[in-house]
């Protein structure tokens, strides 16, 4: 195996694993290391455009361009850019959003029954979408995130039952170190040791049950407003019963904020890992910021 296909097979876990910011590292570092290389400029290109905001975007259009410089034929690069014009503001960047035609074209002349193809299509679908389709793509995406949170709320919770949370804690740490590659119980390892203390007691209570406590939220809300109209302190709708729903929301919000940290973390002990298992010596770079 080439150095650069190590530094590719990086770039593939690190993906995998939602870190995008490691991936332009082991990218970068291999480019640096090996050369121009059209596998890892795609992998770059990805990782920039991944972030969906405009100064990644712009970072991606010049991996694709240098990728693409070396392989015009990469199915990968062109798929990968022309997703990237798909999506770019015809008005703020025309000339961008125009390419999505010709590299289109490239990639059904090349490979048209390749996976990268596959999704070409099924991005082409998303850019004409109407209007309809927009708002229940919303909801869908509002709906994943939602469940994504109860989801992070069971674990901890089903972690936390029947146990004293110094038990439950010691059992995910053991847990994770017994499976190093097992990206969620590392996470619910670090969630918990986030959680530990006294002073999140609370927070605890709330990830243990929060289906209940977002009912009664919702139901002394209802209650709040309708005993304040009943008895004329205030005339139509009032935001006044909102505010016990106050409490879960901050708790969602810090729950949410744990657990990210603890994916941030659980990538950074997976790309020092790798760093160590292939010996290309990266392991100090996992804890960097990255712009």
């Amino acid at each position: 195996m080439t150095t650069a296909d190590v530094y590719s097979e990086r770039c593939e876990q690190l993906f995998l694993a939602g870190g995008l910011a490691g991936v332009r590292r082991a990218a970068t570092q291999g480019l640096d290391e090996t050369g121009p290389h059209a596998d890892l400029y795609c992998w770059l290109a990805v990782a920039h455009a991944s972030e969906d905001d405009d100064d990644h975007d712009t970072e991606a259009e010049r991996a694709f361009r240098k990728g693409l410089a070396l392989d015009a034929d990469h199915p990968g690069l062109l798929a990968g850019y022309a997703e990237l014009c798909l999506r770019s503001d015809s008005f703020e960047y025309p000339g961008r959003a125009a390419r999505a035609v010709e590299l289109t074209r490239r990639l059904e002349e090349l490979a048209p029954d390749s996976p990268e193809n596959d999704r070409l299509r099924a991005a082409h679908r998303w850019a004409a979408r109407g209007y309809w389709e927009d708002l229940r793509m919303s909801a869908a995406e509002g709906a994943v995130r939602r469940q994504a949170l109860e989801t992070r709320s069971d674990e901890i919770a089903q972690a936390l039952r029947g146990r004293r949370p110094e038990e439950a804690r010691a059992e995910a740490m053991a847990a994770a170190a017994a499976r190093p590659d097992d990206r969620r119980a590392a996470v619910l390892a670090d969630t918990l040791e986030a959680l530990a203390g006294p002073g999140n007691a609370p927070l605890r209570w709330a990830a243990r049950h929060r289906a209940e406590a977002w009912a009664v939220s919702f139901a002394l809300s209802a209650l709040t407003s309708l005993l304040l109209r009943t008895t004329g302190v205030v005339h139509g709708f009032g935001p006044w019963g909102l505010l016990w729903m106050v409490p879960m929301l901050l708790a969602d919000a810090r729950l949410t904020s744990v657990r990210k940290e603890a994916e941030r973390l659980a990538v950074a002990r997976l790309e020092a890992r790798l760093s160590e298992s292939d010996g290309t010596g990266t392991a100090g770079a996992a804890t960097t910021a990255d712009a």
